[in-house]
């Protein structure tokens, strides 16, 4: 009887996976692989990174994030090419800065930045922003009151990936606090609570 094998890897996805697991990404920002999401593509990469994470594993309570590269050879319409990124980028603010009313307008602006700073060329991009306010009560009314923001974009790179991904681990850093040449240097906002 004859054992099934996967379906061999194509080279570009291979050597773009690659060069993605040799990135070095800036200190303050651990980025791990993780198993990628199964049907989104015929090949898929996905990390995860946290902001000056606490313990290995664990989401950051300044910042986490998602990155899920794809690629179809088939070149499905939406991504108007083979290769499709997703990025979800999420971190706990103070309450005062949570009720602003162009948070997600400026969470996507840097997303754009970051992109751009990269020199990641990319087309095709949709995504949304959320902003969450909470308070607590009951046994949790000592947590006193939250506010989070929570970017979920894809878009279809054009030229080289890693800059991709060093965009993605700006934006998480930038939505944590830590602005682009700010390692070493405290997160602001002294009252930082990881609230879902």
């Amino acid at each position: 009887m004859a054992t099934l094998r996967p379906p061999a890897t194509p080279v570009a996805f291979a050597r773009a996976a690659d060069d993605i697991r040799s990135l070095e990404i800036r200190g303050d920002f651990l980025v791990r692989e993780i198993p990628a999401p199964p049907g989104l593509a015929p090949d898929a990469l996905a990390l995860a990174g946290d902001v000056r994470p606490e313990e290995e594993g664990v989401d950051s309570p300044y910042g986490t994030g998602r990155l899920i590269l794809l690629h179809d050879p088939d070149e499905p319409g939406a991504w108007n090419g083979p290769w499709r990124i997703i990025c979800f980028a999420q971190a706990p603010l103070e309450p005062d800065i949570g009720v602003d009313p162009l948070l997600a307008d400026v969470a996507w602006a840097w997303l754009v930045d970051a992109l751009k700073s990269h020199g990641a060329g990319h087309h095709s991009a949709s995504g949304t922003a959320t902003k969450t306010i909470s308070k607590g009560f009951g046994t949790l009314a000592a947590e006193g009151d939250g506010a989070q923001i929570e970017l979920r974009a894809s878009w279809s790179p054009q030229g080289p990936l890693t800059p991709h991904v060093e965009a993605w681990a700006e934006l998480v850093c930038m939505l944590a606090g830590l602005p682009p040449g700010s390692e070493g240097i405290e997160v602001l906002g002294t009252r930082r609570t990881a609230r879902g």
